[in-house]
């Protein structure tokens, strides 16, 4: 009897540029990972999206047409698509504002162009998983630069929450990790890890990207915080 095996994330490439999607089409291939689509804009790439459901799109964010960030609202809009497919950003700028727009707007991380291939198959492959790219501290760079000042708002939504979970959710927007955060509160990893899933499954959001974001935006913790960890990835 045969076993079945995992084919890999199949991906959409969105770039406007014939050569970059090109050159990460052979990457992905030569690491068994299907790009099942190629988009030119931001309307190809919501079409492609839509038809082929990956399970990743590599979004550029400066396109024509229709850019990167409003293709990826309306992909992650499709309550179709929105439990499945997992978007990594483009760009060419590792602070860029869009980028900080579509993390908020439920981008799973963001790439730069120059990645190497062993990075971008990671990172395809690390999304698929239903992880967040950014790491927790580098996210919490792009909220301090680019997110309203304005504490509070939406702060109705932290009300779900548990006294220990807004603890946990603080630390995580100032870039702990789970064995930090487990080291902070006196927990098990285990233990940490449930606090987490409860907190994004509360909060309806996608991921660690998500609840960083939302933790500035809500006044949770404000810029200038910090906390250990501040180089190192946060795993879900």
């Amino acid at each position: 009897m045969s076993v079945a095996t995992d084919p890999g994330p199949r991906v959409v490439i969105a770039d406007d540029q014939t050569l970059v999607r090109g050159g990460f089409r052979l990457i992905l291939g030569a690491a068994g990972i299907p790009v099942v689509a190629e988009a030119a804009d931001g309307r190809e790439a919501v079409a492609a999206a839509l038809k082929h459901r990956p399970d990743v799109v590599l979004m550029d964010i400066r396109m024509p047409e229709m850019d990167g960030l409003e293709a990826t609202r309306r992909i992650l809009a499709a309550s179709k698509a929105r439990a499945d497919v997992r978007i990594i950003m483009l760009t060419t700028f590792d602070l860029d504002q869009y980028v900080y727009a579509a993390l908020s707007a439920g981008a799973s991380g963001f790439l730069l162009k120059d990645v190497t291939p062993e990075h971008l198959v990671a990172a395809v492959r690390l999304v698929r998983c239903g992880d967040a790219l950014l790491a927790p501290s580098i996210t919490r760079r792009l909220v301090e630069r680019f997110a309203p000042r304005s504490a509070g708002a939406g702060g109705a939504d932290l009300a779900v929450l548990t006294p220990r979970e807004l603890e946990v959710l603080g630390l995580v927007a100032r870039g702990l990790s789970n064995a930090e955060l487990a080291a902070a509160l006196t927990l098990s990893e285990a233990t940490v890890k449930t606090h987490v899933a409860r907190i994004l499954a509360k909060l309806q959001l996608r991921d660690r990207v998500q609840a960083v974001v939302l933790a500035y935006e809500t006044g949770l913790v404000s810029a200038g915080q910090s906390g250990a960890g501040q180089n190192g990835p946060g795993g879900s």
